[in-house]
């Protein structure tokens, strides 16, 4: 179902932080529940709600730990909010089981991690893309998840909006991977009118509370999700089990169960798909393949190339998980090499890799030191590979 919701802010231009973007978007979006625990570098994004979400009717919790914050999401959630929480990587870390209760209860929830450089404490202050694959595969066993990228302050905005889209639609938990450099960058921006943003809120279920199962099998493999204190009354567990959502050991449905969690992203795959081209629809002869600030960078470094004659193209990823296998297999066939920069040893390259299957020459360029790639620095390298 999908509602339209009013702005939180005014459509004049403002200077805004990422972070403070990320805030905003959350409440255009319909949140109204944020429990968290401050963490360098995302902590703006809980100071902003702190503020404005009394304002509109929510909550705000600060919470002891990590652990708890997502924890406390997971039952606003349960009871009709659209809940959200923010951190880092080590707070990250520690959310993980819970991310993996909420993909196994099919309860939407929002996290919104905002990169740093690690592992441990690390450099707190200094931007990476270390987090890419944890936001795949951190919590255990085969999950559904759903991860988004942004590269810049109206992307933290409108991109969170379609977190929470994403998150109510298919009933999983959505992840915006921003970073340091991203979460920190002030730009001129306009944001969007209210009867421009699409508001996509749950499922509901239309049977009485007496038919109602709150895990069955549908058309679109997501079931409806009633909110407790609306008159239905059901079990909530990360157990596997029924449809009823009572425990169960038997492997006719433990299978049915697992086959419909992971199969409801793999069958809307297509409506998963969110790339964005830069310069590639005049057959470059190399691409950079890239995400968050390095996908900036990648688009500087193909300003500066493209006016020294060379043609590449960028392919931006902007859902990391699930993999655009089909843009970037399609993309990949029609060009000699590729390059994938990012803040970490090669994180996406690997998927880059998986798909490419020996077909161009795929190349990674990273830096791992706390600084983000400096497009220059791009231009360099695809000289000395060419």
């Amino acid at each position: 179902m999908s509602t339209k919701k009013t702005n939180p802010e005014p459509r004049e231009a403002a200077l805004l932080q990422g972070n403070d973007a990320v805030a905003l978007g959350a409440l255009a979006a319909g949140c109204r529940f944020f429990g968290g625990y401050p963490i360098t570098p995302s902590t703006e994004i809980a100071e902003v709600l702190s503020r404005r979400l009394p304002q509109v009717g929510g909550k705000f919790i600060q919470m002891e730990d990590e652990i708890a914050s997502i924890s406390a999401c997971i039952g606003a959630s349960a009871g009709g909010v659209k809940a959200m929480t923010a951190t880092s990587g080590p707070g990250f870390s520690l959310m993980q089981e819970s991310i993996g209760y909420a993909a196994m209860a099919e309860i939407p929830v929002v996290i919104a991690n905002v990169m740093r450089a690690g592992p441990s404490t690390g450099l707190p202050t200094k931007v990476a893309q270390g987090d890419v694959m944890q936001a795949r595969w951190g919590t255990h066993g085969d999950h559904p998840v759903i991860t988004i990228s942004p590269s810049g302050v109206l992307d933290c905005y409108m991109l969170t909006v379609k977190a929470f889209n994403l998150s109510e639609q298919y009933r999983v938990p959505t992840i915006l991977l921003s970073d340091e450099v991203i979460g920190h960058m002030r730009e001129d921006v306009i944001l969007p009118k209210a009867d421009e943003l699409e508001i996509i809120n749950r499922p509901v279920p239309q049977t009485p509370p007496e038919w109602y199962q709150p895990y069955e099998e549908t058309s679109t493999g997501i079931p409806p999700m009633a909110s407790f204190g609306t008159g239905y009354r059901y079990n909530i567990t990360g157990l596997t089990h029924d449809r009823m959502g009572f425990p169960t050991n038997r492997p006719d449905e433990i299978s049915a169960l697992m086959d419909r969690l992971i199969h409801k992203l793999a069958r809307h795959r297509n409506e998963l798909l969110d790339v964005r081209e830069y310069m590639m629809d005049d057959d470059p002869e190399g691409i950079f393949i890239a995400y968050g600030i390095s996908a900036r960078s990648a688009m500087g470094a193909v300003k500066i190339l493209r006016s020294q004659g060379i043609k590449v193209g960028l392919l931006q990823l902007v859902i990391l998980w699930p993999f655009a296998v089909t843009a970037v297999s399609r993309a990949l066939g029609k060009v000699k090499w590729c390059v994938v920069p990012e803040l970490n040893f090669g994180q996406m390259l690997r998927e880059v890799e998986r798909v490419n299957q020996g077909r161009a020459h795929v190349y990674h360029y990273n830096r791992n030191d706390g600084e983000a790639i400096q497009p220059k620095q791009l231009v360099s390298y695809v000289n000395e590979i060419r």
